[in-house]
């Protein structure tokens, strides 16, 4: 049977299964002192990490429906202020939730995240469901079949309550389109969560979701993890499929393996983004048959042995104060715990050479029907709009030579990583910044340090994508004004669990995950 066949069988049977009824009937019959004590223990667990909540499920302190349920209510109480579960999935939910308790009580462990309410970047094929990425043109498109990364994440016994907004073709750094509107920043409702995974990154924040799974080719999961202060996880290339995800265009079943975007997950933890890379990673299809694959250890056990360099500002492209604070402090308090850090661009290392390639073949690669203007001539001192014409009517040969200068810094990268184990920088020079529909060509950032182009923000996402290296994003603190900042950590090429480590032992030592202020239950 194919794995097309799996899926629909599999809602197939949460629809009809007599133990799904079952499990409901046994919810059912609760007594009022019960069901407040549930909602008691709910209430507890809503800013659990997925990894603690799947424990608690199945040590039957919880069940799946009981949080699920949970999380529904705070979807309906908070989702109109901010806008970024944008399809329901809510009756489907309910019926995994309750086939994830039968399953329990049948002495079955469904997998890490064993009835765990999760989330879904629109651009996610799942079957019977939308999928638009906010083009008009693909409105009424519904998925035929799900998405590898739907699949593995169902047969984790994931429940998947909804999915998240976008920009329209994922492709703006704020997340609105015509179909399903603007998503709001749960710290600030008049800025951006960013894009192209803000919807995802601000339910996360606000309670409603414990993982999700975005993609990302311009920042689109570590630059909204780091506005919504959560943890984002950019993979190595190619390593996690992107069968069912929407760029490319619905129903293309043969496509070439990716040069710049990746998918990956976000959460309110490092231990969650180990275990869904775990879940995640490996090949899929055809490849399946004769590959496997297994995430590498990190390469350190204690902070303390970490070999670390990092640049938190570069003349190219200067962090605002307030930012460059937090990072600063974060990289102190990393020094202080014994990591062997010390600033400076690696040897080999050609920034301005690194962000020109990414930017021309970022611009090859989508090509948007964008108004372009002199509003776009920025990075200092790179003349973006030359460069976009240049990526518009490139030929094979020069797309070619580019992908020569991407694998060439990407050796370069690995050199370094051959006496070092990670890269600490920005992951934007600003905080998130308020909602600016305008024209692209317009938009421009009013800073601390004066305008800047809308665009700059590309810069210090663009050497781990240019490399198809892994970085994660982790929150290191607010900004005076209350605004979340991340820093990214960016490591060796296939080992992802390197930087997402380094994420986890800083939580220790700068705090990890924190609410914002008004979403208490």
């Amino acid at each position: 049977m194919s794995n097309t066949a799996n899926a629909i069988d599999r809602r197939t049977f949460l629809r009809n299964t007599s133990a799904t009824v079952a499990a409901g009937a046994l919810l059912s019959v609760l007594g009022p002192a019960d069901r407040a004590s549930a909602a008691s223990h709910a209430s507890d667990l809503e800013y659990a990490t997925a990894l603690d909540l799947a424990q608690a499920i199945r040590d039957k302190k919880i069940s799946s429906v009981e949080i699920t349920e949970h999380i529904i209510g705070r979807i309906e109480k908070f989702n109109p202020k901010l806008n970024s579960v944008v399809v329901d999935m809510t009756d489907d939910a309910r019926k995994a939730a309750r086939a994830a308790d039968a399953a329990l009580a049948r002495g079955e462990n469904l997998g890490p995240f064993h009835g765990v309410p999760i989330t879904l970047k629109e651009s996610f094929d799942v079957a019977g469901y939308k999928t638009t990425v906010g083009a008009p043109f693909l409105k009424d498109n519904r998925a035929a079949e799900d998405s590898e990364v739907t699949k593995r994440l169902e047969g984790s016994g994931a429940v998947i309550l909804g999915k998240t907004n976008v920009p329209f073709m994922l492709s703006d750094l704020q997340s609105y389109n015509e179909i399903y509107g603007t998503t709001n920043n749960p710290w600030d409702l008049e800025r951006t969560p960013g894009g192209s995974t803000g919807g995802g990154a601000a339910t996360l924040a606000a309670g409603m979701s414990y993982l999700s799974v975005g993609s990302d080719i311009g920042g689109s999961i570590r630059t909204p993890a780091s506005f919504c202060g959560v943890y984002g996880h950019k993979p190595t290339l190619n390593l996690v499929s992107q069968l069912g995800h929407v760029p490319p265009l619905p129903h293309l079943v043969h496509v070439p393996p990716a040069t710049l975007p990746v998918n990956g997950p976000l959460a309110r933890s490092a231990d969650d983004l180990m275990a869904a890379m775990k879940l995640l990673g490996g090949p899929s299809g055809d490849d399946a048959v004769a590959y496997n694959w297994r995430l590498p250890e990190p390469r350190a056990k204690r902070l303390s042995d970490y070999r670390i360099r990092y640049m938190i500002d570069d003349p190219f492209c200067p962090v605002v104060p307030e930012v460059k604070d937090r990072l600063a402090k974060a990289v102190d308090a990393l020094r202080k715990a014994g990591a062997k850090v010390e600033e400076g661009w690696p040897e080999g290392i050609d920034p301005r050479q690194q962000i020109e390639t990414y930017i021309f073949l970022l611009m090859a690669a989508l090509r948007p029907p964008v108004a372009m203007d002199e509003g776009l001539d920025d990075i200092t001192a790179i003349n973006m709009v030359e460069i976009f014409g240049k990526a518009l009517e490139a030929s094979n040969v020069e797309v070619q030579e580019k992908e020569l200068k991407r694998m060439a810094a990407r050796q370069a990268w690995q050199n370094f990583y051959k006496t070092h184990d990670a890269f600490l920088m920005p992951v934007s020079f600003i905080p998130a910044f308020p909602h600016d529909h305008s024209d692209f060509g317009s938009r421009t950032h009013d800073t601390s340090l004066g305008k800047r182009s809308y665009f700059d923000i590309l810069y210090w996402i663009s050497f781990a994508t240019l490399t198809g290296l892994p970085a994660t994003s982790a929150p290191v603190g607010p900004t005076k004004d209350g605004l979340p900042v991340g820093i990214q950590i960016m490591g060796p090429y296939l080992e992802d669990a390197t930087p997402i480590d380094i994420a986890a032992k800083m939580a220790d030592v700068v705090g990890g995950f924190q609410a914002p202020p008004g979403y208490a239950s």
